[in-house]
């Protein structure tokens, strides 16, 4: 991936509240698009292996999600986490994170993240298919920046993380010296 790619459009299978439904789990399906989250917004999207996961859920969502007032300074609308996860996994992880900034977008099948060329094999986790580690600041559907970890291989024996952190996004967006921009 690199600046000026325009993200693949895909339909996102995801669970919305809906207050009207009532009981423990007021939730319904709603298929979602890459234009319905992208189009006319410039936005942050970070992906990552998997909800739950310590890296992703010690430093990387919590940074972006506390992180959110100083990006909305620098002009980004919205900040997406996305996860080859269902919406399930990835509802209960944004709960669990008490998250009110970053939205999660559910990959389950992981076709955007096939598209985008960032589904690797996790089978020495346990985990099948998932995405690599990125980052990328959006405009309108087109990538403006991005930030991948380096390594990209099916069943790498570590989790880089650094290059698709908040504070390494956020550098870019200032004009400051940012690691691995493409």
């Amino acid at each position: 991936m690199k600046a000026g790619f325009k993200l693949p459009e895909v339909t996102f299978h995801t669970r919305v509240r809906d207050e009207s439904i009532g009981g423990d789990n007021p939730f319904k399906w709603e298929d979602k698009t890459t234009s319905d989250y992208f189009a006319g917004k410039r936005v942050v999207l970070f992906s990552l292996p998997g909800a739950f996961t310590p890296t992703c859920s010690t430093y990387q969502l919590p940074g972006f999600e506390k992180g959110f007032p100083e990006f909305k300074e620098q002009g980004i609308d919205a900040i997406y986490c996305m996860s080859v996860n269902d919406s399930f996994v990835m509802n209960k992880w944004a709960q669990n994170q008490e998250l009110e900034n970053v939205q999660v977008i559910p990959d389950g099948s992981g076709e955007f993240t096939r598209r985008m060329g960032m589904l690797v094999r996790k089978d020495n986790l346990g985990f099948g298919l998932r995405s690599w580690r990125y980052a990328a600041v959006i405009k309108d559907g087109v990538i403006e920046a991005w930030f991948e970890e380096p390594g990209l291989s099916d069943n790498h024996p570590e989790d880089p993380y650094g290059v698709s952190s908040p504070e390494n996004v956020m550098k870019w967006l200032k004009g400051e010296e940012a690691e691995a921009v493409a």
